[in-house]
Parts: structure tokens; C-alpha cells; sequence
């Protein structure tokens, strides 16, 4: 397995083992350089190894004249959002998102309160052998705390002009809440209280014991899905550790896929606010579906949230995101952000009048299959090699790895930007067929490996 992955993806590995103090302040140092020494903003999820990399990224920004302000444990999108309004030079956030509390990792943001574009990173990238010029004594800045940007941003979602706030308090909707004791105790909760919900919190105290695996997909959600039940609520919110992801569980205690997400927050901005949608290339079929009904066009990216947000800015979307829970509202910014996500659920929900799985039901139904090669770094290619081989005589996508386009299903081979494996996804009309094309799939790229 690869120590240490330096990717647009940020900068990511094994706490001690890929990642640690020394490589953390080596390459703050030389962002802090990238950014034209300005001031850089500074926040985390609550990994227990946070603080350790935390304190040597402020020192590496430090020490070579960043001025620094520091959120301490927040949101992501928090984060962004945090840049965006400021007149900082950058901003860097500390988390490996859903990966497992081992990891850890460093996610680069530009100025403009976006991750870095692919070209940016790449001339980021460039300068990391060059020698550090550190900042003289007297040109040597200090940290700000700043404490109140999760309530700016609640703030910023409650301005979502289309949303009727008076219309979702009026519900009184109960949600239980797990946050599985990342970063989203800092703001989910407090967000829900302020749209008149009743909140049963679960796994709310940003401790960095992940309550459990922190991937928020439908295997990992047996404990909201049994407290949705017993408390007889109207649904349940679950995140990752930064709060970037977002899945739902119906009123039947039922978590009904990461997918849901985003598509039912599309089905509601376009009632309101029509225009061609954007998502990346292993999202549903079913947004095409939704486009339609609004007579929109659906623009696909490659796999990463900067590839969406950078699209939605050119076609000037209403809404966007990828189908691993992650809702776009450019209303408050043009990432991630699953507390934006929850208030145009709730929206949805109070204007249709309906319940989670009766919205569900008015959707098309695809399966998808998710399943992923594990073998030597060394080998990555030559799995991808060998997927253009078995898939030669079909119809192909190259934007962005290989998707196998047929007329009733999708097979996206591609490797992963966080971790050191290649990624099969597969959706299909049913579930049958998605997890027979997955397992097959991987049977044939394992082959003679």
C-alpha cells in the first residue's frame, strides 16, 4: 500500500506511517509559499490525529509568514465557506473525510473558497522539491481563532431564498441525527434546531472515535436505521467525519442510498429554479430522469467535487453534486455540503407534504453495485490495462477512467483519488444484474493479476 498519496485529492495517508508532523509541515510550508505568504485558514475534523497535524501546519505556515486563522474542529464545507467570505490567500482542511480514523489528511483550497483547480494543484505540485525560504524573524506572523463560522454558514442555508422556513418549522419534524462522532456535532444539531425540528442526537461529540465505519453508506447506518424506528421520526440525516456527505433514512427506517441525496435536492431546486444539473460519471442514471421531467440537460464529470463545482460555475447550475451524498447548492456555495443538503430535504418534505419513501417512490429505480480492487500500487494500471482489454468491443468513456456504456446499465472502472485502489461501480435495472456485473467484473480484472 502506498505510504503517502499526494493527488488533487489533497495529500493523504496512514497517520505515522504516510502521513505525519514532519511531511504535514513540509508541505504547508510550501502552500504557505504557493499563496503568497497571505493569511490562510486553518480547520479540521476531530480526528484523534487532528491536533497533532494541525499543530504542524500552523507551524509550517508560520513559519514561512502566513498570517493563520484557526476554526479549530469544523465542517468542511464550514471551511470553504469560511475562505470564500474572507480575504484570505487559502485555507487548508485537515480530514480524510470518510476514510477510516487512521487516516488523515491535508485538502488545499484556493482563495476563491473552492479546491484547488487540477491546473493549480498541478503548479502547487511542482514546487514541492524546491528549497523552503522561511521568513525572517520580524516578518513572522501569529494565529487568529475564529469560532463563529459555523454559525455563519447555518446562517448562509437559512438565506436560501427559495426555501420557506415558516413552512418546514411548522412541521415540527422529528430527525434523529448521527454524526458519528465527527465534525458534524459542530453544526448539524444547531441547523435542525434552528428549522424547528426535534433532534435525537446520535454520535454527536466530535471525539474522533468514529462510532462506527465513517463511510456513510446504507451497511454502516444500522443504528440510525433501528432509533428511526423507535422513535417513530419522520427520518434521519447521517454524515461523515466532515460533514461533506450525506445520507438519509426514511420514515420506515430504512437507509435508502447516498444517491437519494442528491437526487431528491435536485427534484426541489428545479422546482424552483430550473437549469441544466451537473454530476460526475458514477452518479444515477435517474438524473437524467429528473432533468427531464424539467426539460434541463445533465452535464457528467469526471469523479471529484471540484470537477462538478467547476462545471456548475460555467453552465451557471442551480443545483449539482456526486452521488456519494454530496449536494452542491450554489445558493451557498459551490461545494459538498451535507447541512445545506438537509435544509432542501426538509424543504422538500414540508412543501410536497409527503413522506421520505413516498418521494422515493416517485423516482426510477436503478441498482448500483459498489466494489473495489485492493492489490499492489504497482498493479493499479495494469488492472485499468486490462480493462480496456476486456472492454474493447463495447461502448467506452474515457473522461475519466473507463465507463462501459450499455443501453439499460453503467460499469465505471476508475482508480480512486483517496486511496490506493481502483473503484467498480455498476448501476443497473436491477439489483441482480448490478451485483452480478460488479462481481464479474472483478473476477475478470483479478484474473492473472
Amino acid at each position: 500500500m502506498s505510504k503517502l498519496m499526494v493527488s488533487v485529492s489533497g495529500i493523504r495517508g496512514v497517520f505515522g506511517e504516510g502521513i505525519t508532523p514532519e511531511v504535514v509541515m513540509k508541505y504547508a510550508s510550501h502552500f504557505g509559499v504557493f499563496c503568497k505568504r497571505g493569511t490562510i485558514v486553518v480547520g479540521r475534523d476531530s480526528r484523534t490525529s487532528g491536533e497533532t497535524l494541525r499543530n504542524a501546519v500552523v507551524s509550517g505556515l508560520l513559519s514561512v509568514g502566513c498570517k493563520v486563522v484557526d476554526l479549530g474542529i469544523v465542517s468542511t464545507p464550514t471551511l470553504l465557506l469560511a475562505v470564500e467570505e474572507s480575504d484570505a490567500k487559502g485555507g487548508i482542511c485537515i480530514t480524510a473525510s470518510h476514510n477510516t480514523a487512521e487516516w488523515n489528511a491535508l485538502k488545499l483550497i484556493d482563495e476563491n473558497g473552492l479546491f484547488l483547480f487540477p491546473e493549480r494543484a498541478k503548479a502547487l505540485f511542482a514546487t514541492f522539491e524546491n528549497e523552503i525560504e522561511y521568513a525572517e524573524w520580524d516578518n513572522l506572523k501569529g494565529v487568529k481563532y475564529d469560532y463563529k463560522a459555523a454559525a455563519r454558514h447555518i446562517y448562509r442555508i437559512l438565506k436560501i431564498p427559495y426555501i420557506d422556513l415558516e413552512k418546514i418549522r411548522s412541521r415540527e419534524f422529528k430527525v434523529v441525527l448521527d454524526s458519528v462522532n465527527g465534525a458534524g456535532g459542530t453544526i448539524s444539531p444547531f441547523l435542525l434546531d434552528q428549522l424547528g425540528c426535534e433532534v435525537i442526537e446520535l454520535n454527536t461529540e466530535p471525539t474522533g472515535h468514529f462510532a462506527h465505519d465513517p463511510e456513510p453508506l446504507a451497511k454502516n447506518l444500522t443504528q440510525i436505521c433501528q432509533a428511526v424506528k423507535e422513535h417513530k421520526a419522520d427520518l434521519g440525516f447521517a454524515t461523515d467525519p466532515d460533514v461533506d456527505r450525506l445520507s438519509i433514512i426514511s420514515e420506515k427506517g430504512e437507509a435508502i442510498g447516498e444517491e437519494y441525496s442528491l437526487l431528491l435536492a435536485t427534484d426541489y431546486v428545479l422546482s424552483k429554479n430550473k437549469g441544466d444539473v451537473v454530476t460526475n460519471l458514477s452518479s444515477s442514471m435517474a438524473f437524467e430522469d429528473i432533468a427531464n421531467k424539467y426539460g434541463v440537460n445533465v452535464h457528467r464529470t469526471k469523479v471529484g467535487e471540484i470537477n462538478v463545482g467547476k462545471k456548475m460555475i460555467e453552465v451557471k447550475s442551480p443545483i449539482g453534486g456526486e452521488g456519494n451524498g454530496g449536494v452542491i447548492c450554489p445558493e451557498v456555495h459551490y461545494t459538498r455540503d451535507a447541512p445545506a443538503g438537509m435544509a432542501l430535504i426538509l424543504g422538500l418534505l414540508a412543501e410536497r407534504g409527503k413522506k421520505v419513501s413516498e418521494l422515493v417512490e416517485e423516482i426510477p429505480k436503478y441498482y448500483i453495485c459498489k466494489e473495489r480492487i485492493e492489490v499492489e500500487p504497482s498493479k493499479l494500471d495494469r488492472v485499468m490495462e486490462k480493462a480496456e482489454l476486456l472492454f474493447a468491443d463495447r461502448k467506452l468513456d474515457r473522461t475519466d477512467g473507463l465507463k462501459v456504456i450499455g443501453d439499460d446499465y453503467w460499469i465505471h472502472i476508475r482508480k480512486s483519488g483517496t486511496e490506493p485502489i481502483v473503484r467498480i461501480y455498476v448501476e443497473s435495472v436491477s439489483q441482480e444484474d448490478a451485483d452480478k456485473k460488479g462481481k464479474d467484473t472483478v473476477e475478470a480484472l483479478l484474473k492473472g493479476l
